[in-house]
């Protein structure tokens, strides 16, 4: 079988290392893993690839960043010239980001098999453009990768059910399998001056937290506020609209450019505390059981709200401050996202629903279209 594999931000390279090491096993399985260069720095992107282990891809589109339907479009245009070119069996596509809906319209139009990773998520805020993607995506896909029960449960209010599979979360495997390697070769806590657990780490690069300034400003506020070592990885979108603004901060701010994964996870596990509007940042501070409060009114990882490992505190500076000093989490930690064997399960799901009756079947170029890896 000829998968497409279709990566382009973050948290879709931490998927892709365990995913590629499953279909790696199965000797009758192809994968082309195909990066669209949504994310195309150094650090939000190589550096993942570096150190997990990831092949380099096959295809790089180089689409870089831009406004959401220009971005999208160039994706899709891209995409459905690969796809004639490469006729794959079947595309797999992960998250909610416009590479995913990209390749997941590019692959419906053809008649192409596709795969989703994460189905069924949901925030139930439409003016998220994520969300947008996340619910386009598993309305088209013929096979839905859930990575909790929550998330079926979702699908089935919403009429899907056929084809769909409970897996697990890609990202626990990917967290068991690099941590070991992470605290060894780590050194952010030195390089950084750091103390476990006499820290918080932030993250935030939401567009509804970096494109509205009065929502940054009282972020930057609370961070001055804090009275304590405060780490705070900026994405390169957060920092122009920090730059916009002019914004200062207090010394005991460390402002760093993005961390590479083992720096990140090592940070994470380590942080007294960690305060995100990340959905990938959230998933990580619960499986390494740290407090986490989400800067956001809602989360599409309800799960961790309802175990009471994760807050959701918006941009309201008396919740955010509150948060900081007393939030505690339960006692309990319930095991939601799986047993740290979902790329395995997901691979068995493709071959299992590979094989069914309302397999589609790619179309046949019908065009010019010749690619050539890059």
């Amino acid at each position: 079988m000829k998968i497409i594999s279709i990566v382009g931000a973050r948290p879709e390279f931490i998927q892709a290392a365990p995913i590629t090491r499953a279909i790696q096993d199965r000797p009758d399985y192809q994968e082309i893993l195909v990066h669209t260069g949504q994310h195309y720095d150094y650090l939000m992107s190589q550096a993942f690839f570096d150190e997990l282990g990831i092949p380099v891809p096959d295809y790089n589109l180089g689409v870089g960043s831009g406004r959401h339907g220009q971005q999208t479009a160039a994706m899709l245009a891209q995409l459905e010239c690969l796809f004639l070119a490469e006729s794959p069996d079947l595309v797999m596509v992960r998250g909610d980001t416009n590479s995913t809906i990209a390749a997941v319209l590019a692959a419906a139009k053809l008649g192409i098999l596709t795969a989703h990773v994460e189905a069924g998520e949901r925030s139930y805020d439409r003016r998220m453009p994520e969300e947008i993607n996340r619910v386009v995506a598993d309305a088209i896909s013929d096979i839905h990768l859930c990575a909790s029960r929550t998330s079926v449960a979702r699908l089935a209010e919403e009429g899907i059910t056929r084809a769909v599979h409970w897996v697990g979360d890609v990202m626990y495997d990917a967290m068991l399998q690099h941590l070991p390697v992470a605290r060894h070769k780590s050194d952010v806590l030195n390089r950084l001056g750091l103390v476990a657990n006499r820290y918080v780490l932030v993250t935030i690069h939401r567009a509804a937290n970096t494109d509205d300034p009065a929502r940054l400003a009282t972020f930057v506020e609370c961070l001055n506020r804090a009275g304590e070592p405060v780490v705070f990885p900026i994405h390169p979108r957060t920092r122009q609209a920090l730059q916009r603004m002019n914004a200062q901060f207090a010394h005991h701010v460390i402002a760093t450019a993005p961390m590479s994964y083992f720096d990140m996870v090592v940070l994470e596990e380590n942080a007294r505390l960690i305060a995100t509007d990340s959905g990938g940042v959230q998933r990580e501070a619960y499986f390494l059981s740290r407090p986490c409060i989400t800067l956001r009114e809602e989360t599409e990882w309800t799960e961790t709200v309802e175990a009471g490992w994760n807050l959701l505190v918006g941009a309201d500076p008396e919740k955010i401050e509150s948060a900081w000093r007393t939030f505690k989490p339960s006692a309990a930690h319930p095991s939601i996202f799986g047993d740290g064997c979902a790329a395995s399960a997901i691979v068995d799901a493709i071959e299992h629903e590979y094989g069914s009756s309302y397999q589609l079947k790619a179309v046949q170029p019908q065009m010019d279209c010749r690619y050539e890896p890059r």
